[in-house]
């Protein structure tokens, strides 16, 4: 495999490989190391991808083990998980302001939800992957995968419900 086919080959998902790294390690820079190391990684193995069915699922795992070890590393040891990366252009400012709100609360509670869960929120709420795709990522049963988000989000879908019915009743 030459260099321009393996550009062709990872230009598809190189964004999705960034955002994953920025939402698991927070810091741009960092996500920007990540990213440029996954892809070594993956440039080092340039004649064997042929032999995975997805070279896109392969490339997340690379990059979701990648930032945990650098999560579990001493310099990155004050690293949070975060998601800040949305915003509303269409509505007014009290909405706005009541959006961004809500998502601080969401955001809060995604870091309070066990890594695992808060993995499979990113894959399937926020990179939009597949059940399947992402089973073979996390190294899970597809069913498990299933309760483990369904769980993730009634917790959060509670802690919204009881802090916006706050006071009333």
């Amino acid at each position: 495999m030459n260099q321009s086919e393996f550009v062709k080959l990872i230009t598809p998902f190189k964004d999705k490989v960034f955002r994953l790294a920025k939402r698991l390690l927070v810091s741009t820079e960092e996500a920007e190391d990540a990213t440029q190391e996954v892809l070594v990684k993956l440039w080092d193995k340039k004649n064997g991808l042929d032999k995975y069915n997805s070279v896109e699922a392969f490339a997340m795992t690379i990059t979701k083990n990648y930032c945990l070890d650098q999560l579990k590393s001493k310099r990155a040891g004050n690293l949070q998980i975060v998601h800040n990366n949305y915003t509303d252009g269409q509505a007014g400012m009290q909405k706005q302001l009541e959006d961004r709100d809500s998502l601080g609360w969401v955001e809060k509670m995604i870091n309070e939800l066990p890594e695992q869960q808060r993995m499979i929120i990113q894959f399937r709420d926020i990179e939009q992957y597949e059940f399947e795709e992402i089973a073979k990522m996390m190294d899970m049963n597809e069913t498990a995968v299933r309760v483990a988000l369904s769980r993730a989000r009634k917790t959060i879908r509670e802690f919204m419900t009881k802090t916006h019915s706050y006071g009333i009743g």
